[in-house]
C-alpha cells in the first residue's frame, strides 16, 4: 500500500485536530451527576420564591384577619370559619409574615373592602393613605385589606412602607380576586364584600378622598363609620 503523499499529510493532520476538539468539547458540554452547575441555580431559585422575614418585619404591616367561631365555651379552643362567595378557596400569602391565607375564611363574618393595586400604579399610590385613614376610622366595623396584584412581594412591601401603609394585605401575583369577582384589568379596583361572602359591588375606580370611601361603604354594604 503506499503511503498518502507529501501534500496530503497537512491536511489529514487537520481533519485529526477538528475530531480531536470537536469531542473534547462534547465532554466539556455533556451534563454530569453533581455538577457545580447545581447549586448556583437552585440558590437564585430560592432567592425568587419570596422575601426575607427581615423584610417584612421592616415593613411594618398589621396581620392578616383570621375568622374563628367560638367554641361552646369560653374556654374552648376557637376552630376556623370557612368561607363562601366567590372569593372561597383563593389561598394568598400574607404579607405580614409570609403565610398562607384563606381569602374566604379570613374575612367571614363581618364586611371587608379588598383593595387591588400594585406597586407600579400610580393612582394607588395616591388611593392607599386615604385608605388607610379610612380604616383607622372604621375600627372594627369593616374589615380593609390591600390586595397586591403582581408577583413582585418585595416591590409591594417597599412601595407600602414607603408609603406609610400598614394595613393588613395578601400577595396575588396571578390576580386571583379580580379573576373571582370578574373585574376589568385596571389598577386600582375595590370590592365591598359582605359579612356572608357575596359581593356588594367591585368599584373601578380611584376614590377620590376618605369621605368618598365612607359614602361608597354605607351605600353598598350599609356600614357607616
Amino acid at each position: 500500500m503506499s503511503e498518502p503523499s507529501p501534500l496530503r499529510r497537512p491536511a489529514l493532520r487537520w481533519v485529526l485536530a477538528a475530531v480531536i476538539l470537536i469531542v473534547a468539547a462534547t465532554v466539556a458540554l455533556w451534563p454530569r451527576e453533581g455538577s457545580e452547575t447545581t447549586g448556583p441555580v437552585s440558590q437564585t431559585s430560592q432567592q425568587q420564591s419570596g422575601v426575607s422575614a427581615q423584610e417584612r418585619a421592616a415593613a411594618g404591616l398589621a396581620p392578616c384577619p383570621v375568622s374563628e367561631a367560638p367554641g361552646p365555651m369560653a374556654t374552648a379552643p376557637r376552630t376556623p370559619v370557612s368561607g363562601s362567595g366567590p372569593l372561597a378557596g383563593l389561598q394568598l400569602t400574607c404579607l405580614a409574615d409570609g403565610k398562607p391565607v384563606d381569602l374566604a375564611a379570613a374575612l367571614a363574618g363581618k364586611p371587608a373592602l379588598l383593595n387591588l393595586w400594585a406597586y407600579w400604579c400610580g393612582p394607588c399610590a395616591v388611593e392607599l393613605p386615604h385608605l388607610q385613614e379610612f380604616a383607622q376610622r372604621a375600627g372594627s366595623a369593616l374589615t380593609v385589606m390591600t390586595v397586591h396584584s403582581d408577583p413582585d412581594e418585595a416591590k409591594a412591601l417597599s412601595r407600602l412602607s414607603g408609603l406609610g401603609i400598614t394595613l393588613p394585605g395578601v400577595e396575588d401575583p396571578k390576580a386571583s380576586v379580580r379573576g373571582a369577582v370578574g373585574a376589568p384589568a385596571v389598577l386600582p379596583v375595590s370590592v365591598l364584600v359582605r359579612a356572608d361572602g357575596t359581593i356588594a359591588s367591585v368599584e373601578v375606580r380611584t376614590f377620590a378622598d376618605v369621605a368618598d370611601i365612607a359614602d361608597t361603604v354605607a351605600a353598598k354594604l350599609g356600614v357607616t363609620v
